[in-house]
């Protein structure tokens, strides 16, 4: 029996909500930062988000760190950034 796969939809939602989890790690402090279970390249992408200024630049870099996102598991880090925002 095939099993059902997410709609395109669904699974762009999946990325957008990624991508905003990914752009509120850019608010973070480096020390903020160093407590979160982020691998070294989307901690890379997010320490040079932080230092962009242009718009379009930092766009794509938001895109980017989504991207990086999709390929760890997210559950790990809501939990962390839930306790960072208390």
């Amino acid at each position: 029996m095939d099993e059902l796969k997410p709609s395109k939809s669904a699974r762009k939602r999946e990325y957008l909500a990624l991508q905003k989890l990914g752009e509120e790690l850019i608010t973070l402090k480096p020390s903020d930062l160093d407590a979160l279970p982020l691998d070294e390249n989307l901690r890379d992408a997010v320490m040079e988000a932080q230092q962009i200024k242009a718009h379009g630049a930092l766009r794509r870099q938001k895109q980017y760190i989504g991207k990086l996102m999709r390929h760890l598991d997210p559950e790990p880090l809501r939990v962390e950034m839930a306790k960072l925002r208390r």
